[in-house]
């Protein structure tokens, strides 16, 4: 980090999580802990004494929850928030709602064996600091109302869309503005598994399109959206434009299982039959991929700096020269649908 640690508030009505987020985050050089807060009340003091850089925060804690303080938050003092989430349905809904109202990104509680605790502390610290880099938003992106593209064909395509941070408010931007015979879009949103089933359903009953957690073997259609499942595979189309879903298990490719450059890549054989699109999130997941589909012939698509949370991955598509054109999260289903316009 550029001078000073990223300063970060612990709200965490469990003093035994307190203290595993503490310890968690003050062994990272890069991160000082500079107070810890049982409830919201509490928590709303010391964000006007400290002023941190950063909000870890409970989904679910006494008196006035987690989201009630989050959305207070976002209207009157905006400042980049990680959720601290349970691997529950509960938690996982709550979560996606949390995404929405603003928060930078979730993550799940560390638990499990020492392995498992090791890697979720990393992603923590991880997060952290990718999101004190990150814009705060007042309120969630309006959606552009898009008049449905009856007078003008679309070509015979599939759509690859790869997001991170912050990646959930834009994917309900640009999905619930795509019309019902728009193209089969594949997704890979990096989330943690038990959150993905509940990010489908709930695009699902915002939008026009049909969206479903991807299964393998699915046959692809038009009208559908296929979201990969977080944590265990990677998503691939096999066989063409109207070709089936293909889940498999593997390594991490560029830190990531499922990997949006994987899911570009097999896109990437489609050629000109193909639209990459690469929206806000850290790190570089989906720029080789992107590059891939782009030298085949494909359109490709990225955020502009202006309109993302966390200008990363776009910026690593556009540095490699992977992206025809960067475009606004406003303007994006347009120019979605405009690439698949004949």
């Amino acid at each position: 980090m550029r001078g000073r640690p990223v300063r970060v508030l612990i709200v965490d009505d469990s003093a035994s999580m307190r203290a595993v987020l503490r310890r968690t985050l003050a062994a990272d050089p890069e991160i000082e802990v500079i107070g810890i807060a049982p409830e919201p009340e509490t928590a709303r003091a010391m964000i006007k004494e400290l002023n941190p850089d950063v909000l870890t925060l409970d989904i679910e804690m006494p008196g006035m929850d987690g989201l009630s303080f989050l959305d207070r938050i976002m209207r009157l003092r905006p400042m980049p928030v990680v959720m601290c989430s349970s691997l529950t349905a509960r938690g996982a809904e709550a979560t996606i709602e949390a995404l929405r109202l603003g928060a930078v990104d979730c993550i799940a509680k560390p638990t499990g064996n020492p392995h498992d605790i090791a890697r979720s502390s990393a992603e923590l610290c991880a997060t952290v600091k990718s999101a004190a880099r990150s814009k705060a938003r007042r309120a969630p992106v309006c959606t552009v109302a898009l008049q449905p593209p009856s007078a003008r064909a679309l070509r015979d395509v599939v759509i690859a869309i790869g997001a991170s941070t912050g990646g959930v408010e834009a994917l309900f931007a640009i999905l619930k503005a795509l019309p019902i015979n728009c193209p089969p879009v594949l997704i890979v949103q990096h989330m943690p598994a038990a959150f993905t089933p509940g990010f489908a359903a709930r695009l699902d009953k915002e939008c026009a399109l049909t969206i479903v957690e991807a299964r393998d073997g699915t046959p692809i259609k038009p009208g559908t959206v296929y979201i990969a499942p977080g944590g265990t595979t990677h998503m691939e189309l096999a066989g063409g434009v109207h070709g089936r879903i293909k889940l498999r298990a593997g390594e991490r490719y560029s830190g990531h299982r499922p990997s949006v450059d994987v899911l570009f890549h097999s896109v990437a054989e489609l050629g000109p039959a193909a639209v990459g699109v690469i929206l806000t999130g850290m790190g570089r997941d989906g720029a080789e991929g992107l590059l891939a589909m782009h030298t085949a012939g494909a359109r490709t698509l990225g955020q502009t700096q202006q309109s993302c949370v966390v200008y990363g991955m776009p910026r690593a598509a556009f540095a490699l020269g992977a992206v025809d054109r960067e475009i606004a999260l406003s303007a994006l289903p347009e120019a979605i649908l405009g690439a698949c316009r004949k």
